[in-house]
């Protein structure tokens, strides 16, 4: 018989197990790359008015990045098992956030989705995706089965599993869809989504879950079309897509116009470390944030871009590894929602940035500048490792 964790206390000193030492090492390796990455990117931009120093940015990162390692060491410090104690504090206060950035929010090219506390400016559309994901695993992890009976097994579930979840997911998507951020709001309606359906115990759950997808699916659609910028976003994309040229290069499709030649100028084997002519203000901000990809393309080629895919693809299949192999339900749909969060963000910052899809404006995890990505990420990656020293992966 398994022995009851419920009384058991944080343990954060004495534990002889190791984490997975691949996630580490990547983590580490990513993150030591990023930063070289983001100074290279940005010292032009950084050595202008207003900021007058070209490592502005990059001791803006290293902050950041420091920041996150200590909360990450935190949260790799807790027993797991301790989040469903204290995350629904969590929820309600990120909910908080989400309606104050509303209120009082910095906005920025119309969206409002940055809080300043004059010493730190944190995106709590950011700290929803950690939260929410511990939030849902916690839940769905105790979930059981409906029962045998067909209407009382749909009664049951309608009323104790969907409706529940269905309205939680459109608060926290509608508060952050309301600051103008449909990227977010796709990301972490499909963590929440991903995370529902794998924790479905029969086949009324998975019914259920792909009716949602749809929905889902198609309310995404919607609110892309309505936006008139994001409209005339896809429509430049598409436009693009049948034609091979971007059109209105100096206007609507001048940041897709310029990535394109980022990528292209790289050729085979990129022009060299530091040599990217892209990053001369033809980015501006967004070299060292949403499109440091077309930077890192530029410079490093086509097999420096396919190395850094394969690094996040190792990652990825690691992480799946160890939410497979975890001892118990909670453990493997917080490191599922975790790492379907990490590969999913990095899928479309990479695929936005070689023009397969249309701009996102995504950052790439571990790599691009940001303080409060950063930290939420590595929170996120503390957690993963210490679900990996329960997981039975590489032992």
């Amino acid at each position: 018989m398994p022995k009851k964790r419920a009384g058991r206390k944080f343990k954060l000193l004495g534990d002889s197990r190791q984490p997975d030492k691949l996630i580490l090492g990547i983590t580490a390796f990513l993150l030591f790359f990023g930063l070289i990455l983001v100074y290279d990117s940005s010292a032009i931009v950084a050595s202008s008015e207003p900021f007058n120093d070209s490592f502005h940015f990059f001791k803006q990162q290293v902050v950041w990045i420091v920041l996150g390692i200590i909360a990450g060491y935190i949260a790799y410090r807790i027993d797991y098992h301790e989040y469903p104690k204290i995350i629904p504090i969590g929820i309600i206060i990120t909910i908080f956030l989400l309606v104050l950035v509303l209120i009082v929010g910095t906005a920025t090219h119309g969206s409002k989705r940055w809080l300043d506390f004059g010493f730190f400016t944190l995106q709590p559309s950011e700290l929803a995706k950690l939260v929410f994901t511990i939030y849902l695993a916690s839940w769905l992890s105790k979930q059981k089965n409906t029962g045998s009976k067909y209407d009382s097994a749909l009664k049951n579930y309608i009323v104790h599993s969907l409706m529940p979840f269905l309205i939680l997911l459109l608060v926290i998507t509608s508060l952050i869809l309301a600051g103008k951020d449909l990227a977010t709001t796709a990301i972490v309606g499909a963590i929440a989504l991903v995370i529902y359906f794998i924790s479905g115990k029969d086949l009324l759950h998975s019914v259920g879950s792909i009716a949602i997808i749809i929905t889902m699916a198609v309310v995404g659609v919607f609110a892309a079309v309505l936006a008139p910028y994001r409209l005339q976003r896809i429509l430049t994309y598409l436009k693009f897509l049948q034609t091979g040229e971007v059109p209105d290069p100096t206007g609507s499709g001048y940041q897709l116009s310029q990535i394109l030649i980022a990528v292209g100028s790289g050729g085979l084997f990129g022009v060299g470390f530091g040599e990217s002519r892209q990053k001369f203000f033809y980015l501006g901000i967004s070299s060292f944030t949403d499109t440091i990809f077309a930077i890192f393309a530029e410079e490093f080629g086509l097999f420096g871009s396919i190395i850094l895919v394969l690094i996040f693809l190792i990652f990825i299949l690691r992480g799946l590894g160890i939410a497979r192999s975890a001892p118990d339900s909670l453990g493997a749909l917080l490191a599922s929602g975790i790492i379907f969060w990490i590969g999913l963000q990095a899928f479309l910052n990479i695929s936005a940035n070689v023009g397969l899809i249309p701009l996102t404006g995504i950052p790439l995890p571990f790599i691009s500048y940001g303080g409060s990505s950063m930290i939420v990420t590595l929170v996120a990656i503390g957690i993963l490792l210490n679900i990996s020293k329960y997981s039975r992966i590489g032992r």
